[in-house]
């Protein structure tokens, strides 16, 4: 396995390698987002990695080689161009490496952020899977989350009915189709003659993707226990507590080939991905919770998480608890051409505030995102927001990662660190969490 940082390289020998290799792109609805970039010299490769983090096979090989990119975030700026400078091996296996869990958990403690959450990862489901140490199991936390999300949406449209088949053991009566084998064996022999085992079709909520979506969602409570401290996160509990009695009268009984056949209906496109999500869930870890806890890899599927996307809605997390209901804070807010992170308004504060997922601000600025933050101050739609003239010099605040020296939280004053060339434009360093980690990473200057 092959490993580095995000916003790093790594050269690697691979002979085998096209001479053109494919960037690999993650998907969105507004502009693609580029993962990983490849430059073949030699006999060697170089994997150029960006603001994304997790697994995925080199492209272009009928050998399949995995990479994993590591939620690592380089301090080393280059302020001449304006990008990440290289890491010896030493600087790299110095390097702390991001607690991802626990960002979008404490994030996802403020109800409404989990819907923001669609363009946060992307999954590879019909790739073929990689085999990971434990420790690099970053998708699981975001398996559960989307698949707690897409059930809320499930249970608050309604869940949905369908014709299942059911035997029970009818007393006076026959319905459906008789089974001689069972009402001979369970009742006859006993002397209960007037009981007949039937199986027929009934009409309700315990069709098989209900059925399949309880095993999942008791599966999940069970996962969330093993680790200390998820269970308690607001967002589980909150909405387990939604979910729950809707599937209250719902039985968790699912053979494993009905879990593989289950089939998906094009009408139903929240029951598809729930479905999907369930059956990753459960294959992941072998249908059986105690398994991942004595295995020491597990094999995931490609995927790819946006750390500026996180960023962004830690952010906004760390927002919301500071000023919680007594200000306006609208989160990208504009329109097709100009999309910028937060609008607050508390009183004290009418600013523009953009979370840029760079160190660089820590001693330095990018002037192009001077602009670009000032641009935005510039909207007319700002302004009718703030029900300001226009005109109005709007204040602008830049939140950057510092992670040895920013605030653990937004402070009440945003305007303390103002950027000294420009009026009314201000920088926060705000810690995120991390993870100390013993492993060595290679990466190349």
């Amino acid at each position: 396995m092959h490993t580095l940082p995000e916003h790093s390289s790594l050269e690697i020998e691979f002979p085998e390698a096209k001479e053109s290799i494919d960037s690999i792109v993650f998907r969105k609805r507004r502009t693609d987002g580029l993962c990983a970039a490849f430059t073949k010299t030699g006999e060697n490769l170089t994997i150029s990695s960006t603001y994304y983090v997790g697994a995925d096979w080199i492209p272009g090989s009928d050998s399949k080689h995995p990479f994993f990119v590591e939620p690592k975030l380089n301090p080393k700026f280059d302020y001449v161009s304006g990008e990440p400078k290289g890491l010896t091996t030493e600087e790299a296996a110095k390097l702390k490496r991001i607690d991802v869990s626990k960002m979008l958990f404490e994030a996802l403690s403020h109800p409404g952020i989990y819907e923001h959450t669609q363009e946060l990862f992307e999954i590879k489901f019909d790739s073929p899977h990689i085999p990971l140490p434990k420790q690099d199991d970053l998708l699981s936390p975001l398996l559960i989350i989307r698949f707690l999300t897409v059930v809320k949406e499930i249970v608050r449209k309604g869940l949905k009915k369908s014709y299942y088949q059911v035997d029970r053991n009818l007393y006076g009566k026959v319905k459906g189709k008789v089974l001689v084998g069972q009402t001979v064996k369970q009742n006859l022999v006993k002397n209960k003659d007037l009981h007949t085992y039937c199986r027929f079709e009934e009409f309700g909520d315990n069709g098989i993707e209900n059925r399949l979506i309880k095993k999942t969602l008791l599966f999940v409570q069970r996962y969330l226990y093993t680790f200390k401290g998820l269970m308690g996160q607001k967002f589980f509990q909150q909405t387990l507590d939604y979910i729950q009695p809707a599937f209250g009268n719902v039985s968790a009984e699912v053979e494993l080939y009905q879990i593989k056949q289950v089939k998906f209906n094009a009408f139903y496109k929240d029951y598809n991905e729930a479905v999907r999500l369930a059956q990753t869930i459960l294959k992941r870890f072998g249908y059986n919770i105690q398994a991942i806890q004595n295995l020491p890899t597990i094999d995931t599927p490609p995927y790819w998480i946006d750390m500026s996307k996180l960023f962004e809605l830690y952010v906004l997390g760390k927002l919301k608890d500071r000023f919680k209901s007594t200000a306006r804070l609208e989160y990208q807010f504009g329109d097709r051409a100009n999309h910028l992170d937060f609008l607050l308004d508390s009183g004290s504060h009418k600013m523009v505030i953009d979370a840029k997922y760079k160190t660089r601000y820590i001693d330095h600025f990018k002037t192009e995102d001077i602009r670009q933050v000032s641009g935005y101050a510039r909207l007319k739609k700002v302004h009718k927001f703030f029900d300001l003239d226009h005109g109005t010099l709007i204040d602008c605040v830049i939140v950057y990662p510092d992670i040895e020296n920013g605030e653990e939280d937004i402070p009440e004053k945003l305007d303390k660190n103002p950027i000294n060339d420009y009026f009314g434009m201000y920088k926060l360093g705000l810690k995120i969490p991390l993870i100390v980690s013993t492993r060595a990473t290679t990466c190349q200057v």
